[in-house]
């Protein structure tokens, strides 16, 4: 495994290169600046060092000697948007092992880190990925997670990773913390472009201006700030799969180009003249109901009906009582691996415990309980005692959870009786997707081929 220190205060950029790179065998740190690239240095050696010209404070040429002071085994590569011969042999003479200029494709800068990590004696040319991506990273055995297992695998099927038309977009839904970037990882991981970048964005960590220079890069002088050219994301994942996480939170203005990027694969850079082409597949995922933000007129009808030709519905944990002891020993191994706890157990108090929970939180509420309780610990078995699980009891207590069921039961019968049993009219009725009632039917119980009898 190399250890590679990125330095670059784009954090986009830094963030997609440290999750593309570490599945071949790179540990990746992040620094905004040199200065704290240093501080960095001083802590942990790193075998290889990536480090961006254009930083605030001290540039990256003025890093390079401290670099080395610090770690004098270290390869640093440096990048650059304004490669010149001079920047280039000013950098080879103050000790940098390479040059590299931006914009950059992930497997180009790939390809190179493993070419000078490997000149180093000490760093083996990464062999496999260390990170679990794919079907493997997504546990489960409950129904639920079967159904959508097997749609994601249909979904997969159809990417043969070439451009012969417009692959159809896939829509992930799900509440907060169910897993839905595990998913989006499925989607490009397990397919035909598996060897291509994966980029993502969260659509609302960013205002819309620069959400819309992010994705779509710009031109030198396409506005005040733009003194040089900049790589957008759409052609950074070309060849690949762009992860639109939060896509409910995009402005109107930006669906509308997104939606072009989608049936026709074109797009212009702002400030640009010409449509560039891309080969690339889009997922998006939101925890949001896309059918209210329609009908409140904040996303786009059509952007919707082509997100949902492919939708992955996740099921939320309270609804995977089978998967909740599952995904706990399955975290409560690598927490206790990763710090070093390996005779840790649970009691059969504990397992009650978490079975009967509700999990708000879902997966990521579990995953962190269970760290947490590796850390705080004392003894090797886990109790009940010992779990930090949140209560909150509702006003009427449990009971009140069976009267929303109850309610929400009655429903779905309602809208299947009107319908005749039809259940993409019943779901249009009630405004949610057909997969979203099939889901509710089998949950409930009910049969959507013939209307239910009423109690």
């Amino acid at each position: 495994m190399t250890d590679l220190l990125i330095v670059d205060d784009e954090a986009t950029f830094a963030r997609n290169a440290s999750q593309y790179l570490e599945r071949y065998g790179f540990a990746t740190r992040i620094a905004g600046s040199a200065e704290e690239a240093l501080a960095a240095l001083r802590e942990t050696p790193f075998d290889v060092v990536l480090l961006d010209y254009r930083l605030p404070g001290m540039d990256g040429l003025q890093a390079i000697g401290a670099v080395l002071e610090c770690c004098p085994h270290a390869a640093v590569v440096m990048l650059t948007g304004h490669g010149s011969i001079q920047l280039a042999i000013d950098a080879i003479k103050l000790g940098a092992r390479d040059l590299l200029t931006k914009p950059v494709s992930l497997p180009a800068l790939r390809d190179k880190l493993i070419e000078v990590g490997a000149t180093r004696a000490s760093a083996p040319v990464p062999a496999r990925p260390h990170r679990v991506t794919g079907y493997a990273a997504l546990l489960g055995a409950s129904e639920a997670m079967r159904r959508m297992g097997d749609k994601l695998r249909k979904a997969v099927a159809i990417d043969n990773g070439r451009d012969e038309f417009p692959l159809p977009p896939i829509l992930i839904v799900g509440e907060t913390g169910t897993g839905k970037e595990l998913v989006a990882r499925a989607c490009h991981f397990e397919s035909a472009r598996r060897a291509g970048p994966f980029i993502e964005i969260n659509c609302a960590a960013l205002p819309e201006q620069l959400l819309e220079s992010e994705l779509f890069g710009y031109e030198k002088g396409a506005f005040t700030d733009a003194r040089n050219a900049k790589t957008g994301l759409l052609e950074a994942a070309d060849g690949g799969t762009l992860f639109l996480d939060e896509i409910g939170e995009m402005a109107l203005a930006l669906q509308a180009k997104i939606l072009k990027v989608i049936e026709e694969r074109r797009f212009r850079r702002l400030g640009a003249v010409r449509e560039q082409t891309v080969n690339l597949r889009i997922v998006a995922a939101t925890n949001q109901d896309l059918d209210a933000l329609v009908a409140s007129g904040r996303f786009r009808a059509d952007l919707l009906f082509r997100l949902r030709v492919i939708e992955l519905p996740l099921p939320p944990l309270r609804e995977r009582q089978n998967d909740v002891l599952l995904l706990a020993d399955h975290f409560l191994g690598e927490f206790a691996h990763r710090y070093r706890r390996p005779a840790l157990s649970w009691g059969a108090d504990a397992r009650a415990a978490l079975v009967r929970h509700s999990w708000p939180g879902n997966v990521r509420e579990l995953r962190n309980l269970v760290e947490q309780c590796v850390l705080m610990s004392d003894g090797d078995c886990i109790q009940a005692a010992d779990l930090p699980l949140v209560r909150r009891p509702l006003p009427a207590g449990e009971e009140s959870g069976s009267r929303i069921e109850a309610m929400e039961r009655e429903l779905l019968r309602s809208a299947l009786e009107k319908t005749a049993g039809n259940v993409s009219r019943a779901a249009r009725e009630l405004g949610i997707s057909r997969d979203t009632l099939r889901y509710r039917l089998e949950k409930y119980g009910l049969d959507g081929s013939t209307p239910p009898k009423t109690d």
